[in-house]
């Protein structure tokens, strides 16, 4: 009989232990919670700027995997919005304070349309 071997060597099996150790789970509140953060009439204060960016990129991350894993880009509309969301992801936060805070509400709009279509098409239930 011959002798089993694992399916992944130990650089494979660390890779993936690492990113189920980094892997945090949807939660639609704090998504909507930032997204208002940012979309508001108050402006978010400058020093909170950068962790808002952070937490947006990793809403729109998250997001675009959910309709990676359910095979949702072969909507057209769905294409669309997560070519968006990977070119917006991609941008720097500006260091002059008025773009930063254009760049902020453009990743909200880019969370908050995309969140809404996976939920209209089914790919995600509703935020909250």
């Amino acid at each position: 009989m011959p002798q089993w071997t694992p399916p992944l060597d130990s650089t494979a099996l660390t890779r993936v232990l690492e990113r189920v150790r980094a892997w945090q789970a949807y939660d639609g509140g704090a998504l909507l919670d930032d997204v208002a953060a940012v979309l508001d009439e108050v402006i978010p204060a400058e020093e909170h700027s950068e962790e808002l960016a952070q937490r947006l990129r990793g809403h729109l991350m998250q997001l675009v995997n959910i309709a990676v894993a359910a095979e949702a880009e072969k909507d057209d509309a769905t294409a669309y919005l997560l070519e968006r969301a990977r070119m917006v992801r991609a941008e720097e936060l500006p260091g002059d304070r008025w773009k930063a805070v254009g760049h902020l509400r453009r990743l909200g709009w880019t969370v908050n349309e995309l969140m809404e279509h996976l939920v209209a098409t089914r790919c995600l239930k509703e935020a909250a």
